[in-house]
């Protein structure tokens, strides 16, 4: 019996030490997947960042794009009355011509 208490103790601290083993395992598992998710939230957030710089400049882009087709449908358009205005004098000078 003196022999059994000993060994008992020695079979319950085991097992508390296999224990703690693997809780401490288990926390350090659980510590690096935490880890992992915070970079990969960290990624996400930078891309976002990077996607929403990149929407502007294209905003920018068709914007400036938008206002240089205005510009020159505008100077066709200014062009084109210049000509209306030119062939309506010249056809003018013509009927005075014949006069």
């Amino acid at each position: 019996m003196k022999k059994l208490i000993p060994l008992v103790l020695a079979l319950v601290a085991f097992v508390f030490v296999g224990c703690d083993k693997q809780k401490a395992a288990i926390d350090d598992n659980a510590n690096v997947t935490k880890a992992v998710i915070d970079q990969e939230k960290k990624d996400v957030n930078a891309a976002a960042v990077a996607a929403t710089k990149q929407a502007e400049t294209d905003a920018l882009v068709e914007k400036a794009k938008i206002e240089q087709n205005k510009l020159a449908a505008q100077a066709q358009l200014d062009a084109d009355k210049v000509k209306a205005d030119a062939k309506a004098e010249f056809e003018k000078a013509k009927v005075d011509a014949a006069k």
